[in-house]
This record gives C-alpha cells, structure tokens and sequence, in this order.
C-alpha cells in the first residue's frame, strides 16, 4: 500500500515566530490530530530541535497532501519541503 511522506523544515526565523506565538503550536496540531482522526495521516515525527518533521499521509494522493500541508499554520514558516511516494512493505 502506498504511503506519501512529506519531509518538513522550518526556517530558522519561522521557528522563532512559532515560538513567540503559543497559538500557533495548538492550530498546528488541531490539523495533525483531525487527518490522524479521519485515517489519512499515518506517522507524524519531529525532530528534538523541533525544526524538522516528518509526515506519513495514506489513504489521499501527492495532489492532496500537497494541499493538505498548504493549509497547517505553519506553511508560511517552512524552509523546504520534500514530498516521496512510498511502497510500504510491513
């Protein structure tokens, strides 16, 4: 079954906004909870520095998760996205 991963990373001035704005964590999150709620997001990791995450959308296509990850709070704060079509194996 294919998976989509969606490999995030903040700029380093983003970061800071996040971190000045305590809302913007929560909207954030709202998001991620709702796709996982629904079945479309699989994984969500981030990385100690918080800089970095890592999504892994199933059920929905790059099209969509392309969308989807243009709605999260945070897309005006990211640096560079990668978007690599998976074939999960177990």
């Amino acid at each position: 079954m294919n998976r989509i991963m969606a490999l995030i990373t903040l700029s380093d001035n983003g970061i800071e906004i996040i971190k000045s704005t305590p809302a913007l964590p929560k909207k954030e999150m709202e998001y991620v909870n709702k796709w996982k709620d629904e079945g479309i997001l699989e994984s969500f990791f981030i990385s100690v520095s918080k800089k970095d995450a890592v999504l892994i959308f199933q059920n929905t296509d790059e099209s969509k998760t392309r969308e989807l990850i243009g709605i999260l709070p945070y897309f005006p704060y990211m640096a560079k996205i990668e978007y690599h079509i998976l074939n999960k194996q177990f």
